[in-house]
């Protein structure tokens, strides 16, 4: 069964990876996940979806703070497509910054679809 978002505007701040239509992934941040993607399908956000779209999400992390949000979107963006993937099948790795992301502040979704 899909999963749906609220469009709503959430208080968190979330760090998510996309997988495009050609299987690349694409990472980022917003504090109102249903809109963003919509946005992305749409094609009016991220020059790099816009021709890969549909998109779905694979994966996601809350935050409390923005700033915590686009630290971590900057870590990720830094690993390899490979590490990115063992991130989304629930394998820890180690981030560029030496720690290691898992535990209740993360919550894994396998996939949107609209």
């Amino acid at each position: 069964m899909p999963i749906r978002f609220s469009t709503k505007k959430t208080p968190a701040e979330i760090m998510s990876i996309l997988q495009c239509r050609d299987n690349s992934l694409y990472t980022g941040w917003t504090n109102d996940i249903g809109k963003r993607l919509a946005a992305h399908n749409a094609g009016r956000v991220a020059k790099y979806t816009r021709g890969r779209g549909p998109v779905h999400l694979v994966h996601l992390e809350v935050f409390s703070s923005r700033e915590e949000a686009m630290k971590r979107e900057a870590a990720i963006k830094r690993l390899s497509a490979a590490k990115k993937r063992e991130l989304i099948a629930g394998r820890r790795v180690k981030c560029c910054t030496g720690t290691e992301k898992t535990g209740p502040d993360r919550e894994k979704i396998t996939e949107y679809k609209k």
